[in-house]
């Protein structure tokens, strides 16, 4: 096992190595195998440290649970996926990819947060963070202009508590629409196809006596998926899934290949779905040939209204006095 000597890594709070200091022991150790298990793979890098007794045991004062130095590697593990140092093939395992082998020979024990932060995948993935956010915003907005008639007439103990709970549990799903999405992206192309022929059927688009299949890969002949909307394939939906990083973006040349696949079987109803973005000229030709386009933000908010690949948490009633009970007659 690698020994590591940690005063050479970027310090932070505590004397112990910062999250950014940490990413390049993490590749190092996680090298020495195909894929670790994250609680293996977090234990063995804070284990090659080599830090005193005091230093490896460390917790947070608010949080004697937490080891700091393992929280550290987590974050490393958790940043390095963003950027694609690292990847996810299956749960709970992690394994170092192509550019995390090319940024360690490149720098080493001086690969920083700097350096992380600029890779075009973690750029990518901050865009869409900030644009799920923006549409959040958006819709807040609209609701606060739809409510602005109650505030005129004074506004109630309860509605000031849902409207809190909401926003809690919006900021909470935002943060399980941003999870889907990675999700999604390290699993297998094939997972990714059957996972939206399963959210199209959610959605209605099969019908009652429909069926819906996913095309056999070495005859997909540019179709990922169909859907017939009634038993004779009268009415038929031609799916294409593109399983994208963020900073994939799709093309022009990808929608007008599809419509060619779409026009060789005479149909007129297609729909392209990606995990990462489309450019304006690609938005603009799916307009021309009549195909719906579905991004990584709409894939993984239609994910979480029609609950696919998601399950509700929890559940909370929120009472209040039936007024019509107390004013019976009948009582």
């Amino acid at each position: 096992m690698t020994n590591i000597d940690y005063h050479q890594l970027k310090m932070s709070k505590y004397g112990l190595p910062s999250w950014d200091g940490l990413v390049a022991p993490t590749i190092d150790i996680g090298l020495q195998k195909e894929d670790w298990r994250v609680k293996e793979l977090e234990i063995a890098v804070a284990d090659a440290l080599n830090l005193p007794k005091e230093l490896r045991n460390l917790t947070y004062e608010k949080f004697p649970d937490n080891n700091i130095i393992i929280d550290r590697v987590s974050w490393a593990l958790s940043e390095g996926a963003s950027s694609g140092v690292f990847v996810r093939p299956r749960r709970g395992i992690y394994k170092v990819t192509e550019l995390g082998k090319e940024l360690f020979e490149q720098y080493g024990y001086k690969l920083d947060a700097k350096i992380i932060h600029s890779q075009p995948q973690y750029i990518a993935h901050q865009k869409e963070v900030k644009e799920r956010k923006k549409a959040k915003e958006s819709n807040a907005l609209n609701d606060d202009t739809e409510s602005k008639s109650e505030e005129l007439h004074g506004t109630s103990e309860s509605t000031v508590i849902v409207n809190e709970i909401e926003k809690q549990i919006e900021n909470y799903n935002t943060q399980v629409a941003d999870d889907l999405l990675n999700r999604i992206r390290e699993a297998e192309p094939k997972f990714f196809e059957h996972l939206v022929v399963d959210l199209l059927v959610k959605m209605g688009y099969q019908g009652v006596n429909g069926n819906a299949i996913v095309t056999p890969q070495s005859h997909d002949g540019g179709i990922d998926g169909v859907i017939n909307q009634d038993p004779l394939g009268t009415s038929t939906v031609y799916l294409q899934a593109k399983r994208y990083q963020a900073n994939n973006i799709v093309q022009r040349p990808g929608i007008e290949q599809f419509f060619g696949a779409l026009n060789r079987l005479h149909a007129d109803r297609g729909v392209f779905i990606t995990t990462s973005s489309f450019s304006k000229q690609a938005i603009q030709t799916a307009k021309s040939f009549s195909i719906v386009l579905i991004d990584g933000l709409k894939l993984t908010n239609l994910m979480l209204q029609y609950r696919v690949g998601v399950e509700v948490k929890h559940h909370f009633d929120l009472f209040t006095v039936d007024e019509d009970y107390f004013d019976s007659d009948e009582l």
